[in-house]
């Protein structure tokens, strides 16, 4: 074996720079690695257990649960590889935290987006498994998600998201000099009326390469834009934050209710109190 050769077989992954014994079983993603200190100023400790490329993790603790965070840099393909190798070393949780457009009225800047489903507009999962294959949230985490938004008071929405390849033609926004892909005249308006909620770049794939491995995915994103109304500020990142990491802490408060209960699924007929 070349010394320096990118083999995914060890332990520590050539990507994310990490190894087993330096991430939680439930890791947030965020796209910008400026994101994680957002995030973990919500966090009891942590501590950076790597930093190579795009990928940062921190771990640390909130409400007393282990929790990890991993930045994925921007698009599914890096998202893919983050998912790859922190499954590889013991992760089963995963939660986008990023930001978002909005296509739907009544969506204001800083309102949060929780993903049931993805439209696939990208092309990283359709290297894993068949195109009509459902990109779907995990119900658990989804509930988390809403449970955590409205224990916190935060305004959210709940619905699909269209997960693009590209920032300015495959959202429908002119490319350099104006120019214009096939369709995207009409694209957000298609979206729009299909009641698609917003338009990011990795929820679907991360979400669709979860379920093909059995492990749980959603995501929460901040709308920095609404395309109808055509405002845009970036705000509503530590919302996202806090929101992901409370559900972190009530997924494992999940996962002690069904091991007491003895039940595999955690349903509404069970209370977290």
């Amino acid at each position: 074996m070349v010394e320096d050769s990118e083999d995914p077989s060890e332990e520590t992954q050539y990507h994310i720079d990490v190894g087993p014994e330096d991430v939680a079983s439930s890791v947030l993603l965020p796209g910008n690695p400026e994101r994680v200190e957002k995030i973990t100023a919500h966090w009891k400790d942590a501590e950076e257990q790597g930093s190579h490329r795009e990928y940062r993790t921190v771990t640390g603790s909130y409400e007393e649960v282990p929790i990890s965070v991993t930045s994925t840099g921007i698009g599914s393909p890096s998202a893919a590889i983050a998912v790859e190798e922190l499954a590889r070393v013991g992760a089963d949780t995963f939660i986008r935290v990023g930001s978002c457009g909005a296509i739907q009225e009544g969506m204001a800047v800083g309102d949060l987006v929780i993903t049931t489903g993805a439209v696939r507009q990208e092309g990283t999962s359709g290297e894993y498994v068949r195109e009509d294959y459902p990109a779907s949230a995990d119900h658990e985490v989804v509930c988390a998600l809403v449970a955590a938004a409205e224990r916190l008071g935060y305004d959210y929405h709940t619905g699909i998201t269209m997960s693009a390849d590209s920032f300015y033609a495959g959202q429908g926004r002119p490319g350099f000099e104006g120019f214009e892909a096939s369709g995207s005249d009409d694209l957000v308006e298609a979206l729009r009326e299909a009641n698609v909620k917003n338009i990011e770049m990795e929820a679907s794939a991360i979400l669709t390469i979860a379920n093909v491995y059995g492990l749980r995915a959603g995501a929460v994103c901040s709308v920095y834009a609404n395309r109808i109304t055509g405002e845009f500020r970036t705000e509503g990142e530590s919302r996202a934050a806090e929101t992901a990491s409370l559900a972190v802490a009530l997924l494992a408060r999940m996962d002690e209710v069904k091991e007491r209960e003895g039940v595999e699924k955690w349903h509404a007929g069970l209370s977290l109190d």
